[in-house]
């Protein structure tokens, strides 16, 4: 059976085509809708290796009705969800979950990158390009962890789903319709892009839309209008003390006491107005705002509202004209893997500790993250223990993304070797032991 060192020398052998898979990976520019080509890529990869493979469009309707769905806008024509599954002949080991999403966030104006995003390079041992990092290195990781063990005569000796999954950046719903098509494991391994380290808690995040309504006139008698992109001036306000309020020590979970700012809010998008020498008639807001794992999500909607309809009733034009609050996308619960009280949980944090270790000869360093993944579906929805740990990555969602690939190097060693300790190993059919 295969040892430790020849499963580490089979991925160091496979580097150079590692790093080639990457960036081609990397080139679909799989932005929210335009997922469809890196999924197909994926999916014949899957199908070239044997995998048995799934391939699905996801329906909201197929979704809406369970825990952990979040609202959306607009249709999800050619959201692909891919899953390529391994089925052990021997059953010994624990099942798993290798799951990544090939959903990437928007470039923002590309005179700001020094190469063109979906054009990747290598420099300095870094890899650059939009998703890179965030997180299709981890997709290639989960990948070729897989055909480590493979190219040293072995596969796990129990059921492993790789899954490629749509709309993390925006809802988790493509992971969330992986459990409704039914694919389960006993543990779920995610190597966002974190630096090596596993995420012991992720805050929960809501997204919502403040639509805000104004008096139009001509400029000329602007004081006879009401301006509606000014009218969310004291709406911004009152939401940032809202911030302030919840991060207070006293209100912070735990797993964040010594997290200076956990919950950070963010007026990510404004839109408004029709023309420049006319008051805006009308505003629109996109926020992102924070909770913490075990805040309930319906009551944190409630502080949200009612701190807008606060800020409008001292505002006079506000009060005869409120704001309207609209959910769509993200409203994601924390989940704390920490907290996670099945026997699996502490297993397989240990399975990872020891396999990090080995490649690093460091301890697994754990901490609360101001983010959130699709660890929750897994922790919360289906009682997987959900362990986040992936490779150093810098610039997510920022302009000359990059990620360390001496570092993806090692977290690929990581997974093959925690893969070998959960799964347990069986010969290769076809292969001697």
């Amino acid at each position: 059976m295969a040892k430790t060192e020849q499963i580490m020398a089979a991925i160091d052998a496979r580097f150079d085509d590692q790093i080639e898979f990457l960036d081609k990976l990397t080139r679909f520019p799989s932005t929210r809708g335009q997922e469809e080509g890196a999924q197909k890529f994926l999916a014949a990869e899957l199908e070239q290796r044997g995998y048995q493979t799934d391939l699905w469009e996801v329906k909201v309707e197929d979704i809406a009705h369970l825990p952990g769905f979040s609202p959306v806008i607009g249709n999800y024509d050619n959201a692909l969800n891919v899953v390529g599954t391994h089925k052990s002949k021997q059953n010994k080991g624990k099942s798993l979950i290798l799951n990544g999403h090939i959903d990437v966030v928007p470039v923002g104006p590309l005179d700001m990158w020094d190469v063109a995003p979906f054009d990747p390079f290598c420099k300095d041992g870094w890899m650059y390009g939009r998703g890179v990092g965030d997180m299709k290195a981890g997709i290639v990781a989960n990948l070729f962890a897989l055909d480590a063990l493979r190219a040293c005569g072995v596969q796990p000796s129990a059921d492993v789903h790789f899954q490629s999954v749509v709309e993390e950046e925006c809802t988790g719903n493509g992971a969330l319709a992986c459990l409704q098509r039914g694919y389960t494991a006993d543990a779920a391994l995610i190597p966002e892009p974190f630096s090596e380290k596993l995420i012991s808690a992720q805050i929960g995040v809501i997204w919502f839309q403040v639509h805000l309504k104004g008096i139009p006139v001509h400029v000329l008698e602007a004081g006879n209008g009401s301006n509606a992109i000014e009218a969310s001036y004291p709406v911004i306000a009152a939401l940032k003390e809202l911030e302030k309020e919840w991060n207070a020590p006293e209100c912070r979970n735990p797993h964040y006491h010594s997290c200076d700012h956990p919950l950070n809010l963010n007026i990510g998008k404004i839109e408004g107005g029709d023309w420049a020498s006319s008051v805006p008639s009308w505003c629109c807001l996109d926020v992102r705002m924070a909770i913490f794992p075990g805040q309930d999500l319906k009551e944190a909607q409630k502080r949200i509202e009612d701190c807008i309809a606060k800020a409008a009733r001292q505002d006079a034009f506000l009060t005869k004209n409120p704001p309207k609050v609209v959910y769509h996308g993200f409203l994601a619960e924390g989940y704390a893997l920490a907290d996670h009280k099945k026997d699996e949980a502490t297993q397989a944090i240990g399975a990872l500790e020891t396999a990090h270790q080995t490649v690093t000869g460091k301890g697994l360093e754990q901490f609360a993250v101001t983010a959130t993944t699709d660890a929750r579906f897994f922790g919360l929805y289906a009682d997987i223990p959900a362990l986040v740990y992936g490779p150093h990555a810098e610039a997510i969602h920022g302009f000359n993304e990059r990620v360390e690939l001496e570092s993806v190097k090692r977290v690929t060693k990581s997974i093959a070797l925690f893969i070998a300790n959960w799964c347990d190993l069986e010969p290769l059919e076809g292969a001697s032991s």
